[in-house]
């Protein structure tokens, strides 16, 4: 979504951007370029692959103009200075790199170790999960992370199989969803929203946004723009109800908004869109990976 983030950021010369989730650095050099010849970038991404390829990107043509950190970008504001950005993105979820290459273990499409770590420096493993957390709580991880229907059956019979063999690669764990909950001509693999919330749970993506989103409104300036790319509801939930929370002109204790109790503040956001800006037929055709993305923008104000 090359063309949408740009109209969300209106990158210009002088102006300075932050890039929280870096990957293959597509939308960092659209920014740069955009922001030519003095716009100025820090990138930021988890996993060490993606910022090596970025920072070799990146300084074939705009050297001396950015700055790569490997960390998660729910740190940002400790690398970039609060109230300096005049735009930040996030675009959240797996990268095509890592879902291509079988040994980092985000896909069941070919057969690769039960990973998924999106920093290898973290010692937690979809492995350990799948065999070690019993199966009320993997239950759980695959509802609340997955809204998989099927949680209960799925937990019960991975710790059922465990107790035989233990998981060790993500051919063995589809291949037992699947012997439970065959396609029968449905083109979504039954294995797809338990892989997502395994993913989820080992790289704590949802604890992860909710920082991240505090701090990249933190290193926006007054008229600064946030642009985040969401890839699934729960995501999406998450992003809407930040954007509702720091759009109010007023706030109120409790977990309840009763009218008659609150308290008036200004806002410190504002939607530029309200509507979920979505990829277009061409993109479309060209990455199918992009059919679930939405991309929603604020304002600081």
């Amino acid at each position: 979504m090359a063309a949408e983030v740009l109209a969300a950021l209106k990158p210009r010369p002088d102006g300075r951007y932050a890039d929280g989730t870096l990957g293959g650095a597509g939308h960092a050099a659209s920014i740069l370029a955009a922001s030519s010849p003095t716009g100025w970038l820090c990138g930021c991404d988890r996993d060490g692959v993606a910022v090596e390829a970025a920072r070799s990107r990146l300084a074939e043509q705009f050297a001396g103009r950015f700055e790569i950190r490997r960390g998660n970008f729910s740190e940002i504001a400790k690398w970039v200075e609060v109230g300096s950005c005049d735009g930040v993105l996030l675009d959240l979820g797996v990268s095509s790199p890592q879902l291509d290459v079988a040994a980092r273990g985000f896909s069941f499409q070919q057969d690769g170790p039960l990973d998924m770590r999106m920093d290898d420096r973290q010692p937690l493993t979809a492995a350990d999960l799948v065999n070690g957390d019993d199966a009320e709580t993997l239950a759980r991880i695959f509802w609340e992370y997955g809204d998989e229907r099927d949680s209960r059956r799925f937990a019960r019979a991975i710790v059922q199989d465990r107790g035989l063999r233990r998981f060790e690669t993500t051919r063995q764990l589809a291949d037992l969803i699947e012997r439970l909950a065959p396609r029968h001509g449905k083109k979504a693999h039954p294995a797809t929203k338990v892989f997502q919330a395994l993913r989820l749970a080992v790289n704590d993506e949802i604890g992860s946004l909710k920082l991240g989103l505090v701090a990249a409104v933190k290193i926006l300036k007054p008229g600064g723009r946030l642009a985040v790319i969401t890839f699934h509801s729960l995501e999406d939930r998450m992003v809407k109800e930040f954007g509702r929370e720091r759009t109010r002109d007023y706030t109120f204790s409790g977990e309840v908004d009763v009218p008659e109790l609150r308290t008036p503040r200004v806002p410190e956001l504002k939607w530029v869109s309200r509507k979920a800006i979505l990829p277009g037929a061409a993109e479309l055709i060209e990455n199918p990976r992009a059919r679930s993305a939405q991309l929603r923008v604020l304002e600081k104000v």
